[in-house]
């Protein structure tokens, strides 16, 4: 493809989160997402009316309309994957993309097969910004590299090439650097609730333990009871927790990691 400025002709396999906001953010760039395909025809429906296509719920139909794509991309379920791959047609110019961070590329058994993994959270309420979130790129073959650039560089400005086995890793340091993290946030939330405190409050200093992040390096940045093993604050906060041993665990674990990460 080279430095070709042509309108890339694209399917979307999977009509979820990311899917969603990879939909449009493709369409701003002026690509044509020909046709979605989802499981359920709610999801299919709903995705293709903001996309301004067709949709279907037949796998077998979505496969047979690949052939007029330059590029599919399968958005779903990792424990899906492989299954949906398989009944795609595997010797096609089209190029086949996937977007799991813990994947392997060699998920898609297809002749022109790659990756295209935005790190970042999605949700279908949430339009995100693309422009500024770091995309991880993987092709088999070095001749399908610059058909990925072009699609890549008309959505992000933050491109890097990265193996299977490396991405794995990533996803891995997103796991704990997001969906944990979000996690302890939900707890937050509830235990503020029980006494109709808003989480709201939270929001500033979750935002300053993010913007310090810019200048620190997270070992840097731990404050808080655990860094200097404060017993009293620590046994006073699994006290409050007693109406929920599984939390008094967790906060008593995690406060002995950070303690044990601090003394070193």
């Amino acid at each position: 493809m080279g430095e070709s400025t042509e309108n890339l002709n694209i399917a979307l396999i999977g009509a979820g989160n990311l899917a969603t906001n990879l939909g449009l953010a493709l369409t701003r760039a002026g690509h044509n997402i020909v046709y979605v395909y989802s499981r359920t025809e709610e999801s299919a429906s709903l995705l293709a009316s903001r996309l301004h296509c067709t949709y279907t719920t037949d796998i077998q139909e979505a496969s047979r309309l690949t052939f007029g794509c330059d590029v599919v991309i399968l958005s779903v379920k990792d424990t899906v994957l492989a299954s949906l791959a398989e009944m795609m047609p595997k010797e096609s110019n089209t190029l086949f993309l996937h977007t799991a961070g813990s994947m392997p590329m060699d998920k898609l058994p297809m002749t022109h097969r790659g990756v295209l993994y935005p790190m970042q959270t999605f949700s279908k309420s949430r339009e995100a910004d693309f422009d500024i979130i770091p995309t991880f790129l993987e092709v088999a073959h070095e001749e399908d590299k610059s058909r990925l650039q072009y699609l890549a560089t008309g959505i992000t400005k933050k491109i890097y090439w990265l193996s299977s086995d490396k991405r794995k890793l990533l996803h891995l340091s997103a796991v704990f650097a997001c969906n944990f993290a979000n996690y302890c946030y939900d707890i937050s939330s509830e235990i503020l609730a029980k006494e109709d405190i808003p989480f709201s409050v939270m929001l500033p200093l979750i935002q300053e333990t993010t913007n310090k992040l810019q200048q620190l390096t997270p070992f840097e940045a731990q404050t808080g009871p655990a860094v200097r093993y404060d017993t009293n604050v620590i046994e006073r906060h699994i006290d409050m927790l007693s109406d929920d041993p599984d939390k008094q665990q967790l906060y008593e674990f995690i406060s002995k990691l950070i303690h044990k990460r601090h003394e070193l």
